[in-house]
């Protein structure tokens, strides 16, 4: 059964680790939107606060046609990225109209901070921040607080509810 995961979050909680180890699992296809964001210069705009919503779209629409792609193949996609804007989220569930699970990564800010200065390309503290705030406006999907939970244990919850019928 083809069907796409979004797995979205605040920067640092773990959402690509966990992208890449369940489509290494899953035998999917993972699209990571920072990376396609930043490769066709829509992730910063002097200025703004967050990416603008415009820009999240116009993403989809770069996405989405490849998602469609391997969804009718029978592979499962799986999308990461922070997804503050829920325009995004409803834009593809609507244009991919395939069956799908939302998983919302939470941690506390400091712990977001702690594993954000870990990376190569960390972001400032106050870029964390911001995007933390951003990303808590609202909630989506399923909730995994990946404070209380290793990165496998967050994989095995998902897997939990992929697999209920």
């Amino acid at each position: 059964m083809s069907y796409f995961i979004i797995l979205r979050g605040p920067a640092g909680v773990g959402k690509t680790t966990v992208a890449k180890k369940l489509t290494q699992l899953l035998g999917g296809y993972h699209i990571s939107l920072d990376t396609i964001l930043a490769k066709h210069n829509l992730d910063y705009v002097p200025g703004n606060r967050c990416v603008p919503e415009q820009n999240t779209l116009t993403v989809n629409k770069l996405i989405i046609p490849m998602a469609q792609e391997k969804l009718k193949e029978g592979t499962v996609v799986i999308f990461d990225g922070n997804f503050y804007h829920k325009s995004q989220i409803e834009d593809l569930i609507n244009k991919l109209k395939f069956p799908h699970f939302i998983f919302t990564l939470q941690a506390d800010v400091e712990t977001c901070i702690a594993r954000n200065n870990m990376r190569d390309n960390s972001l400032d503290e106050k870029e964390v921040k911001n995007v933390f705030e951003l990303v808590s406006t609202f909630e989506c999907g399923d909730v995994i607080n990946s404070n209380d939970q290793t990165i496998d244990e967050s994989i095995l919850t998902i897997l939990k509810k992929i697999e209920q019928p």
